[in-house]
């Protein structure tokens, strides 16, 4: 990513990245598991915003084919088993 970008896309990706896995965490350790669904739902949207903005930095040219393709895949895989967790949650609910 180029140094002007430090503040902008770049840190816009960072922030959906850490979500992910936060909102995963602080989702747990509610008592109900509607609470948890609902870190879940946020946890979905985060990944979904990362699988986004990384697909916008290849566009802009800040991210070379080969670590777009290894980091996005990271991103649309971990958005693929959330969105199976949910479901499998509400089915049994």
């Amino acid at each position: 990513m180029p140094p002007d970008e430090r503040f902008g896309l770049t840190m816009q990706i960072r922030r959906a990245a850490v979500s992910v896995p936060s909102n995963i965490v602080e989702g747990c350790s509610r008592h109900s598991e509607t609470d948890y669904l609902r870190f879940l739902d946020i946890a979905l949207g985060s990944a979904c915003e990362l699988e986004y903005q990384l697909s916008l930095a290849l566009r802009l040219g800040y991210l070379h084919q080969e670590k777009h393709h290894e980091v996005a895949s990271l991103a649309a895989q971990t958005a693929k088993t959330l969105n199976a967790l949910v479901r499998s949650l509400r089915r049994r609910a």
